[in-house]
């Protein structure tokens, strides 16, 4: 049972990490499950403390994830408009691939704020940047995250 655990957790971190890029994968609460499934097996020794903390972690980046392009959206200047289309754009663009994955949030956010402006092009291009800020703000903290949970479950081998 033990090296199932260990190999589940490996699963879950690798799938953590691809859920920083993915939309629809959980990153880092798949990759704080694999660091779980990883302490309840004989291999790794990781500590409570070390998964409450990146639990709690785990939590924050997820909120922050969901925030950081609409607040940045709204920091550059974009409308409510705006920011449904950046989500909008988001989810269309994983059915593209990473090229969608990378421009849909910008895409939708300046087609959000064409039509909130009635095809005015007054700070769409600012929208779109803001929608984009946030997004690679938020993958790259999920990454971060991450990254420091293989770590520890790499660390908690030796």
């Amino acid at each position: 049972m033990s090296l199932f655990l260990a190999i589940a957790a490996g699963v879950l971190l690798a799938a953590g990490f691809a859920g920083t890029f993915v939309p629809v994968l959980p990153g880092a609460p798949l990759a704080w499950l694999g660091l779980l499934a990883a302490y309840f097996s004989e291999y790794c020794d990781i500590s409570v403390a070390t998964l409450i903390i990146t639990g709690i972690a785990a939590v924050l980046v997820s909120v922050l994830d969901n925030i950081l392009p609409v607040a940045m959206t709204k920091k550059f200047g974009g409308s409510k408009s705006a920011t449904t289309g950046s989500t909008i754009g988001l989810i269309a663009g994983f059915f593209i691939g990473p090229v969608g994955i990378i421009l849909g949030p910008f895409l939708g956010a300046v087609i959000g704020e064409l039509i909130h402006n009635h095809g005015n092009s007054d700070g769409v291009l600012r929208a779109g940047l803001g929608a984009f800020a946030g997004f690679l703000a938020g993958t790259g903290i999920k990454m971060i995250l991450v990254l420091v949970l293989i770590w520890c479950f790499i660390a908690g081998f030796f």
